[in-house]
């Protein structure tokens, strides 16, 4: 799916019904690495960077997360310039601090020390007027786990279509 799709779902039961609007996904994030947790947290960003990512521009894939003084900072997230925007325009590359619970938080710097695990963001998302970001602990799968994913997704396609000729 590409990373300006206009995909809305619903919040789950008993959550605030603000609609969601997925700005960017990274799927890469599901193949390259085992997804142990999964964290919803606020952007801080600036206007012009708001506005275009409601322009439906922006990129999460290569971004990862890390922990830097009790703070949790997102790298690699990419955001053009927003077109109509003038001398006060935002660097693209600059690293954005999340809004996260301190005890998440806190959670998140013991998983990272253990050796293996980082930050990966999957989905950026409008959930109201708010840009929340989906964040992952993840732990780097070998080749070999890649390959037994894709042979596994395939077995299931394949009795899925045996299924569905009965």
């Amino acid at each position: 799916m590409s990373a300006t799709s206009k995909v809305t779902r619903t919040p789950p039961q008993g959550a605030k019904e603000r609609p969601i609007k997925v700005i960017a996904r990274n799927p890469r994030a599901r193949h390259d690495y085992e997804i142990l947790q999964t964290f919803e947290a606020g952007l801080v960003l600036r206007g012009t960077e708001v506005k275009a990512l409601r322009a439906g521009r922006g990129s999460i894939i290569g971004a990862f997360g890390r922990v830097h003084r009790e703070e949790v900072w997102l790298e690699g997230i990419q955001i053009p310039p927003y077109e109509q925007g003038n001398i006060h325009n935002h660097d693209p590359l600059r690293s954005r601090k999340l809004l996260m619970h301190k005890r998440e938080i806190q959670r998140l710097i013991g998983a990272v020390e253990q050796k293996g695990h980082t930050l990966v963001p999957l989905e950026m998302h409008f959930r109201g007027p708010h840009v929340k970001v989906v964040l992952a602990l993840g732990r780097g799968k070998k080749e070999h786990d890649k390959r037994d994913d894709l042979r596994r997704r395939e077995a299931e396609r394949e009795m899925a279509r045996v299924i569905k000729r009965r």
